[in-house]
């Protein structure tokens, strides 16, 4: 299984009043993780050309360790298939401490135009 990984810098607009990351925004930090994978490996573009959308249909996050203001974040992502599904497991952890803030198991499934479940290509 292959790691993708994606660098992440805390920002101040990201932080909630305890002064940490807001648990909402590692939602966005793994899409973004799962957007950079998915065009690393030319799947985006497969997907454009195709019509297909790729949706989540269930996220499942362990919050483990808060992060700060410019933490520097490493998220370690990988995929795999589990038909209908394609899941994504993600870890996200402090690059200098080298602990986890949190881990993740995205769910998602690719649709047509017309919204209908498709089955995963077997290049994946």
């Amino acid at each position: 299984m292959n790691i993708y990984k994606l660098d992440i810098t805390v920002r101040g607009y990201e932080l909630d009043s305890y002064g940490h990351v807001n648990n909402a925004v590692y939602l966005q930090y793994l899409e973004q993780a799962r957007w950079e994978l998915m065009r690393e490996l030319k799947l985006l573009d497969y997907f454009t050309k195709n019509g297909i959308m790729v949706v989540v249909t269930e996220s499942n996050i362990r919050y483990m360790r808060e992060a700060s203001l410019f933490d520097e974040l490493v998220i370690e992502s990988s995929y795999e298939k589990i038909s209908p599904y394609l899941v994504f497991h993600h870890k996200i952890r402090n690059r200098q401490t080298k602990l986890a803030n949190i881990r993740a198991t995205i769910k998602t499934v690719l649709l047509d135009k017309q919204k209908k479940p498709l089955e995963l290509p077997d290049f994946l």
